[in-house]
């Protein structure tokens, strides 16, 4: 009980908790710290220890409540009182002129109008509920109408305070961007790179993925921050008369605020502030795809109202993707896990989006053709959140007499194999199979990742050096690893060598998709692998399945059926399928499967989603659904997100039906 602690513990605590809001107040809401980093550790320990001496004095606005650990089963759903609305976008000056035209006539004005103007962060939308003062509920934006619950990831947001400072309504909900700052995503991914993990392709995808984590310590070890873009409050009599108003009074709260927001006037205004922040874009530390504005006056922006799920009173102007010139020096040959190659461009170092720049992929031979590229050309690099950029163009104006013409190889730039390209396929191919060391590494990458047959502790650099050790030759070998193999690897030692037998001992129980989509059959990815194994129920039965049979599983076609035969029929995949069966891989029946609730209906998702599509992925597997990325007569649902293109044209010409990411609380 709190009335058996001593009087003074008390007082310490209490007096603990107001200096570290106050000093998180400093340092988040004002940036304007008042007291070191070491001086506020040495606080907030204090208050940790008291807190596991005493666990009653622990409060959940406590300042350590931030480290993360709280794991829920699921993201619950939550219903926003108020609509989260999306915005429109401009593309051009022609239609923001349009806007502020729009604007006056709503307002019945020729005078120049006030606009607030921010940066567009490339993050996620959240809304925060705060009651007398505490954080009591985090939500993504979803659909506008409903969004997940992730209170637990968002205490772990430091810049996000967990009790607002002095003289606060008794209920205020903030609404605001979670993102992930420049310099964390570098380091998040120098992480999952030292690892051999799959790396982020942008900020806002780390941010998402990390705020719709299960487990808080997860996005605890993230550095995510937050701005805020409006708020509402119970008790508006006091409350300002303008969006910058309100920025401003939350702010005065702790509630931390964009220092590159302004007030701007007219159509002139707003043009200057664009231009002026795609100069300092670059130099920004957070990822910005344009500025949004606002009607400054609340009352303006009553009078102007809303259009379908959009106000009439704000804008997003997007800025073009970034793109620079630069010079191509070489181009190199890439081999993937099925053999595919991929020219890829070496760039003259070239500053883009933020990052330099020495690679670019080409995709492959016909686009080279297709946009005429050589080597020494002068081209322009387009750089729009992706881990390789591309080159968009060729600057044929700068073409000179020494370019030389790009060929696709004979053979193999790994393993010498011909390198064959069939007719109607864009992709050539290395014809070594996994003799060849690029495409066996490729392969036991894919075979040990998180959807296959999940082995944590074998990374990149770790299956890399095993193979060109050539201490593994299929991958059957890895299963007859030994420790003392394993310490001898760079950056490897004893005790992570025992955590990854430990790590293949346990994925030798597993699922028939798991194994399938684990063998790397061609065009036979996770949702196949699925439909492939609840169909044939047995990998005997799979292997010996006829065209016709396999036609009959939903989501394969001739192509897919033609791979999947001429997979089994090779000679190398039965000895290698014979060898994982021996060293003990095995899986549950499925003789007795009974059909599950979506067994049947196949799904295609686009546009932008609240949820992870991995997961939603998953949940839909889960329930025996088939998963399509194309459309097609045969889909039988779209799930259509934000910005969704051509997929929902397609859909509503073939009279597929539309479903929105709220609706599928129906399926879950």
């Amino acid at each position: 009980m709190v009335a058996s602690i001593p009087a003074p513990i008390l007082e310490r605590v209490s007096f603990l908790h107001e200096t570290l809001h106050y000093h998180n107040y400093r340092y988040h809401g004002l940036d304007d710290p008042e007291i070191t980093d070491a001086e506020y550790d040495r606080l907030f320990q204090e208050l940790r220890a008291l807190e596991q001496q005493y666990p009653s004095v622990l409060t959940m606005d406590s300042p350590t409540q931030r480290v993360g650990g709280s794991v829920v089963s699921e993201l619950i759903s939550v219903t926003h009182q108020i609509p989260m609305l999306s915005l429109d976008n401009a593309f051009d000056d022609d239609t923001l002129r349009q806007f502020h035209k729009r604007v006056q006539n709503l307002l019945h004005t020729t005078e120049n109008i006030q606009y607030t103007a921010e940066p567009k962060f490339d993050g996620l939308a959240v809304s925060l509920i705060y009651e007398k003062g505490i954080l009591v509920q985090a939500a993504t934006r979803g659909d506008g109408s409903t969004g997940e619950n992730i209170t637990h990831t968002i205490r772990t947001v430091r810049s996000i305070p967990l009790q607002l400072y002095k003289d606060y309504p008794e209920q205020l909900e903030v609404r605001g961007e979670v993102f992930m700052p420049k310099s964390g995503f570098y380091k998040l991914n120098e992480r999952a790179r030292a690892k051999g993990e799959k790396l982020f392709a942008n900020p806002r995808n780390a941010a998402a993925g990390s705020v719709r984590q299960l487990d808080s310590s997860i996005a605890a070890k993230r550095h995510l921050s937050f701005y805020a873009y409006g708020a509402f409050a119970a008790d508006s009599q006091h409350w300002p008369q303008n969006q910058s108003g309100i920025l401003t009074q939350l702010e005065t709260w702790g509630i931390p605020i964009c220092k590159d927001r302004a007030t701007v006037a007219g159509l002139d205004g707003m043009r200057d502030y664009y231009a002026s922040l795609g100069i300092r874009r670059a130099a920004l530390p957070y990822e910005i795809d344009g500025v949004v504005f606002k009607v400054d006056s609340l009352k303006g922006q009553e009078h102007c109202g809303m259009v379908s799920r959009a106000p009439r009173w704000a804008i997003a102007y997007k800025f073009p993707a970034e793109e620079a010139e630069s010079f191509i020096e070489s181009v190199d040959f890439q081999v993937g896990r099925t053999g595919a190659i991929t020219p890829v461009a070496r760039l003259r170092s070239v500053f883009v989006g933020g990052v330099t720049v020495s690679n670019a992929t080409l995709h492959n031979m016909d686009e080279v053709l297709r946009k005429d590229i050589r080597v020494g050309d002068y081209v322009i690099v387009r750089r729009a959140g992706d881990v390789i950029p591309e080159v968009v163009r060729v600057l044929l104006e700068k073409r000179s007499k020494e370019t030389q013409i790009i060929l696709l190889p004979l053979h193999c730039p790994v393993c010498g194999a011909k390198i064959h390209k069939a007719e109607g396929e864009a992709i050539a191919r290395c014809e070594g199979g996994v003799s060849c060391a690029a495409q066996l590494t490729e392969h036991m990458k894919h075979f040990v990742s998180r959807k296959a047959m999940d082995i944590e502790g074998l990374g990149s650099k770790c299956i890399e050096q095993l193979v060109e050790k050539q201490l593994v030759h299929s991958v059957s070998d890895l299963y007859m690893l030994n420790k003392e193999v394993l310490a001898d690897l760079d950056r490897m030692g004893s005790k992570s060598a025992k955590n990854i037998l430990d790590a293949l001992e346990a994925s030798k129980k597993s699922t028939l998709p798991r194994f399938l989509y684990s063998l790397g059959i061609r065009e036979v990815g996770e949702s196949t692998a699925r439909q492939l194994a609840l169909h044939f129920k047995s990998l005997d039965a799979l292997a010996s399945a006829s065209l016709e049979s396999l036609l009959a599983v939903p989501d394969v076609g001739p192509i897919v059926s033609e791979h999947i035969q001429a997979f089994f029929a090779e000679q190398h995949n039965q000895a290698l399928i014979k060898k994982l069966l021996q060293v003990g891989i095995q899986w549950p029946s499925l003789e007795t499967f009974e059909p599950q609730p979506l067994a049947g209906k196949t799904f295609v998702i686009t546009g932008t989603l609240s949820m992870p599509r991995d997961i939603l992925k998953a949940r839909l597997l889960a329930l025996g659904a088939t998963v399509s990325g194309s459309v097609s007569k045969n889909t039988t649902y779209l799930i259509a997100g934000e910005s969704a293109g051509s997929k929902l044209d397609k859909a509503y010409s073939l009279g597929v039906t539309v479903l929105s990411e709220s609706a599928l609380k129906d399926f879950f």
